[in-house]
């Protein structure tokens, strides 16, 4: 079926291809949409059965339980973040990458790439490879002072400390600015600070701020603006998905210990961040020397926010992103957000307040929301849009012969996430349900993934940090496959995934599932549509040995917090780095954090302990 699917996609490629001729055509990037939903296993045969070794001489690993006994990863990331040894943080890591692949959960596919399309009229549009697209100083040569752009649907949030999206922060970029930034090389340049220094031991920064900066609504802006929204954004109460990325800091650990009850012990404790008398400096104290830290000084968790508007809009702390619900804002970067219809379009114009407002030269930008990858290709090709994201899996071919497509490297994973408190597992032990996720990885036709849907140089994965992350010493992380045998080998992993099951006490009658242990659950799935076409082919795979998956489809702000709820069995997933250092893949997998979606060390009464 597989077959005949690819082969029907070719031959759509090049009726398009036919079709297409000289015309631009705009390519699809896969951002994430996710969404929940419940799924249900039969249980297999008898624990009898089941011996330590399986019913067919597997060894069922004695792994950690990723539910209970979480606590051992929370502190081997606590001890990688304050180590000062870089060769011993490095090992440390690598030590917590096996103890999270040794779970199953996270089921790598491949390594990211990223694709969409350009008009050639469109100059200076520049990108990071943590998939970040920057376009406030590009240019028209058409004689248009507007940009219409399409990159995702309606987005889940506007707040740059509650956005946990790539979507969300090409939007925060666009209307925030930082203490740092990227230029067009990918180097980091100064934003809002005009210079800084370091302690001679590592420990304490100090950056200068450049006179005269205002907000958007004209008020003056300072080093206290910092003050406040990073204690704000790393507050538990705010309940920002990234408040850990503030944990670098001194005070952090303080500002969010709990009691046995789930109260905050310090509940007046702060970050050790302070601002001159005159607004002018901003003085951070690290825990530990952090070597990544100026990249968080660009990241748009760190951006500031307007405190004035936060509070009018939020008085009792019961709504921390009411402020930034509908347009009109307040903001300090390129552009304001003037208009948005929901789930239809944004509009942003120039802001004349930035501190760079010279440098702008497009005075309006028109964002196009929508979850119909076809209908943002077609607007593209029918001259309507400048630039697209978003490409339909059957157009890629015929993209890829215009001037307009681009194609750019970029760190992440894109992967597969199992709940690990899902009812799937309920009766197995943590060995045994690492057993069954592994198995099911290894049923997936990756090579046919990256060639029939992708289409667009991505890598197979064969673990979950890619290829290029460093490790805090100046090398690649990446040493080692966490599957058993070759992952490009798909005979060889479906047999391996049938003797996994086996071991389990699933019976197999001719390579396929024995009615009598039958397996079934849910796939859950955001739109648009490239993320459709690799559920569907993973529900071919699973398929032929007899495993039912049914997907369930969500829009993407729906999806996103359906899958950090935990209100899921399967889901997809995907990655991009934010920032090049495999800790960062790493520490999002913590017990509190936002976004641990696989739920890893969340218990009943986690949050109360």
């Amino acid at each position: 079926m597989k077959k005949l699917i690819a082969l029907l996609l070719v031959l759509a490629m090049c009726l398009s291809l036919a079709a297409c001729g000289e015309t631009p055509a705009s390519s699809t990037a896969s951002s994430s949409s996710e969404s929940s939903s419940t799924s249900s296993a039969s249980e297999p045969a008898e624990s009898s059965e089941v011996s330590e070794t399986g019913t067919q001489g597997y060894q069922i690993p004695d792994t950690i339980d990723p539910v209970n006994d979480w606590g051992k990863y929370d502190d081997l990331i606590q001890q990688i973040r304050t180590t000062t040894d870089t060769a011993e943080r490095a090992q440390l890591m690598h030590q917590a990458e096996d103890m999270l692949m040794e779970t199953g959960a996270i089921l790598p596919l491949y390594f990211y790439t990223d694709i969409y399309m350009q008009k050639e009229y469109l100059k200076n549009v520049y990108t990071t490879p943590f998939g970040y697209k920057y376009f406030m100083f590009s240019s028209l040569d058409n004689g248009s002072d507007t940009l219409r752009l399409y990159i995702a649907s309606e987005p889940d949030k506007l707040d740059p400390a509650l956005n946990s999206t790539v979507d969300g922060a090409i939007l925060a970029i666009n209307s925030f600015a930082g203490l740092m930034t990227y230029d067009e090389s990918g180097k980091q340049v100064y934003d809002v600070a005009e210079s800084h220094t370091v302690s001679e031991d590592g420990l304490t920064y100090t950056f200068t701020l450049r006179d005269g900066l205002k907000w958007s609504n004209g008020d003056p802006l300072d080093a206290n603006d910092f003050v406040y929204s990073w204690n704000r954004a790393a507050a538990p109460t705010t309940g920002s998905d990234y408040g850990y990325m503030f944990a670098p800091i001194k005070g952090y650990a303080e500002m969010t210990e709990m009691d046995d009850a789930g109260n905050l012990v310090n509940p007046d404790a702060k970050l050790e961040v302070s601002a001159s008398e005159d607004g002018k400096t901003l003085t951070i104290v690290l825990e530990a020397p952090c070597a990544y830290f100026m990249d968080l000084a660009a990241f748009p968790t760190y951006f500031p926010v307007h405190k004035a508007s936060v509070e009018a809009a939020d008085p009792d702390g019961s709504n921390p992103g009411a402020w930034a619900l509908e347009a009109g804002f307040v903001c300090n970067g390129a552009y304001t957000l003037t208009g948005w219809n929901h789930k239809s379009s944004m509009t942003y114009e120039k802001n004349p307040n930035y501190h760079r407002a010279s440098e702008v030269t497009i005075q309006k930008q028109e964002f196009m929301l929508t979850s119909d990858e076809t209908a943002a290709y077609s607007a593209y090709n029918a001259g309507d849009l400048d630039f697209s994201d978003g490409i339909p899996t059957a157009e890629i071919a015929a993209a890829k012969q215009t001037p307009d497509f681009k194609l750019i490297n970029t760190l992440g994973c894109y992967y597969v996430a199992f709940n690990v408190k899902s009812d799937l597992f309920k009766d197995m032990t943590p060995g045994e349900a690492s057993t069954f996720r592994r198995a099911l990885a290894l049923l997936i036709d990756r090579e046919y993934i990256v060639t029939n849907i992708g289409q667009a140089e991505q890598v197979p994965a064969d673990s979950f940090i890619p290829s290029g992350t460093l490790d805090g010493t100046g090398n690649e992380f990446k040493n080692k496959s966490y599957y058993s045998v070759d992952p490009a080998d798909y005979e060889a992993n479906v047999d391996e995934a049938i003797s996994m099951l086996e071991a389990l006490g699933y019976k197999f009658e001719d390579g396929m599932l024995s009615s009598e242990t039958p397996i079934s659950f849910e796939y859950l799935v955001n739109t648009p549509g490239a993320n459709i076409d690799v559920a569907e082919a993973i529900q071919q795979d699973f398929a032929t040995i007899g495993i039912d998956m049914t997907i369930a489809e969500q829009e993407w702000s729906v999806f996103l917090n359906e899958r950090k709820a935990g209100n899921f069995d399967i889901a997809r997933n995907g990655w991009l780095l934010d920032y090049n250092d495999a800790f960062n893949m790493l520490e999002m997998w913590t017990t509190d954090s936002g976004n641990n979606d696989c739920q890893f060390g969340r218990y009943d009464g986690w949050d109360k302990k």
